[in-house]
């Protein structure tokens, strides 16, 4: 009989314990459907989507009992910034008294100043200067202070990276030289004897803008045309826009605190960050970041509950502007509204719904940033899951901005699929069961947290994206699997369009090689890349299914 009762006991407690799961997941689900939503339209930063997550999340914190952090008693805490730039209306340009249509004909770099574009303007090359090579554009062109200059975009050996110029081809760096030069404007094109494909214009890129107009005439335009005289007006304006973070307290009292944040915005209809080459499309970011979210808000729900776990104070943050460049987390952090000196550490949750049920991997990112991780990791085991674990603090995600303020961080990610930054990440492919997991992995970490009770010590670590990661001026148009831990480079998802796609590499294929260049990892893969050019053609060898298989690959 004592056997029975023993028996009935434990399977009350495993049907509670399964019931509470359920509920977490079902709660999950609902935050997910609705961030996630065709009515958001993708949460882009600054625009009507955005305000009404902000004012679902907000009210999730509300019935939670946190205390408003924002900005003025508020729960949001308003950053503003430049979201693009846009030709002015008088924006007008004529090539021999022939008027020029802008976006066809030419384009205004974003680095442009304003003003008016009159005169013959004057060729000088490459527009190089090169004193250690003995090399001079602008020599025997007589005085073009005030003057319109024509440059040709590249380098007289033809982009080769390994070439004598290959310092010297970048526009910034040409911008800069003419400017010394004293020249009113300048126009780019592109040289007669090399095949240039039309520079593609971020108007969302942040640069530093110059007093002077820089523009570039298409090679449609230029072929076989004498460039006799240029006339015009050419004009950028900002589109200044404010974003929003939704900041809420659980305070008990404590000395220290503990951030928990992600962020909740997206792409919108995809202008920018978009790995989707079809007409404008509402970017749902079911996984990216509306899983994220409602982690921290099911996060905020169980710390209030659970009394073991009040040993410190919990500020939870819902950021904006990731996706812009981390631009909320970095406001928040400049300006943040309580005493950073007494937090303990800052949890990431970035991309958590979608823990592949093969690999069942999550990955934990920025654990070298405090000795209490590894030691705290290596007593948590959640079912058959895994975890796979990288040192360094910095990354591209919302923690990176807590490292830089010497935090230790946490990030937490489920790892990258073919639904990344696509129309199609929605919510029907959230996996609730994997994601459950995930909120018991830190359920159980919060215990060792407060079992602990300390603020925590702070580690910098060797950040592996400055300095040795190498920059490439090419992309193969594929999603890397991050949470692949085997030899070579794994593709979890393939662009449409781009190189990889029309060579017929496939999601699950293993990149061992590339041209010359041996393929080991991550670090090697983009070594590999920065050694090639547009207009490349090299051999890709991959593993599918365990064999090699050769494909030409264009860049």
């Amino acid at each position: 009989m004592k056997q029975i009762r023993l028996f009935l006991i434990a399977l009350a407690l495993v049907f509670t314990t399964a019931q509470a799961q359920s509920e977490v997941a079902n709660r999950m689900r609902e935050h997910i459907a609705f961030l996630a939503s065709d009515a958001l339209e993708g949460r882009e930063t600054g625009k009507t989507g955005e305000a009404k997550a902000s004012d679902y999340i907000e009210a999730q914190f509300k019935s939670l009992g946190l205390s408003p952090k924002g900005a003025a008693g508020s729960y949001l805490q308003p950053f503003n910034f430049m979201n693009r730039l846009m030709p002015t209306d008088g924006t007008q340009l004529e090539l021999n008294g022939k008027k020029l249509i802008l976006g066809h004909d030419f384009q205004i770099f974003p680095q442009s100043g304003n003003g008016e574009i009159n005169g013959a303007p004057i060729r000088v090359g490459y527009g190089i200067q090169a004193p250690p090579l003995g090399h001079d554009d602008y020599k025997d062109k007589g005085d073009v202070k005030g003057k319109i200059v024509i440059i040709d975009r590249g380098t007289p050996d033809v982009n080769d990276p390994h070439g004598k110029f290959a310092d010297y081809g970048a526009i910034d760096l040409k911008v800069e030289t003419a400017i010394k030069m004293g020249v009113a404007g300048i126009i780019f094109v592109n040289p007669s004897n090399q095949e240039l494909e039309e520079p593609v214009i971020n108007y969302s890129r942040k640069v530093s803008r110059v007093s002077i107009p820089v523009v570039y005439l298409s090679s449609s335009v230029t072929k076989g045309e004498d460039l006799k005289s240029l006339k015009g007006t050419v004009g950028l304006n900002e589109e200044n826009l404010t974003g929003h973070n939704v900041v809420g307290l659980l305070d008990f009292g404590q000395a220290n605190t503990i951030v928990i944040g992600a962020h909740y915005d997206h792409l919108g209809y995809g202008d920018e960050g978009s790995l989707y080459r079809g007409a404008p499309a509402i970017h749902n970011g079911a996984d990216d970041n509306a899983s994220g979210t409602a982690m921290i808000i099911e996060l905020a729900h169980t710390i209030k509950g659970n009394a073991a776990l009040h040993k410190f104070n919990y500020l939870f943050i819902s950021f904006s502007g990731e996706e812009k460049g981390l631009l909320g987390s970095n406001y928040f952090c400049k300006n943040p509204t309580i005493d950073l000196s007494k937090v303990s550490c800052m949890l990431n949750f970035d991309m958590v719904g979608r823990l592949d049920p093969e690999k069942n991997t999550l990955g934990i990112n920025s654990v070298g940033t405090s000795p209490f991780w590894k030691e705290a990791m290596a007593g948590i085991q959640i079912d058959d899951m895994k975890v796979k674990t990288a040192e360094s603090g910095v990354g591209p995600s919302d923690h990176t901005s807590f490292y830089l303020k010497d935090l230790p961080v946490l990030h937490f990610f489920s790892g990258t699929h073919s639904d990344y930054h696509k129309p199609s990440d929605d919510e029907n492919l959230i996996n609730y069961a994997g994601a459950d997991k995930i909120f018991r992995y830190v359920d159980a970490l919060l215990v060792k947290l407060n079992d602990n009770g300390q603020k925590l010590a702070f580690t910098q670590t060797k950040n592996e994206e400055e300095g040795e990661a190498p920059r490439w001026k090419v992309s193969l148009g594929v999603v890397p699997d991050y949470l692949y831990d085997g030899e070579g480079m794994r593709i979890d998802g393939v662009t449409d369009g781009k190189p990889a796609s029309k060579a017929k590499l496939l999601a699950g294929d293993v990149v061992i090689k590339m041209g010359d260049n041996d393929v080991k990892d991550m670090m090697s893969y983009m070594r590999a890349l920065s050694k090639l050019e547009k207009g490349d053609t090299v051999t890709v060898v991959v593993l599918r299914k365990g064999k090699p298989k050769k494909k030409k690959v264009t860049f």
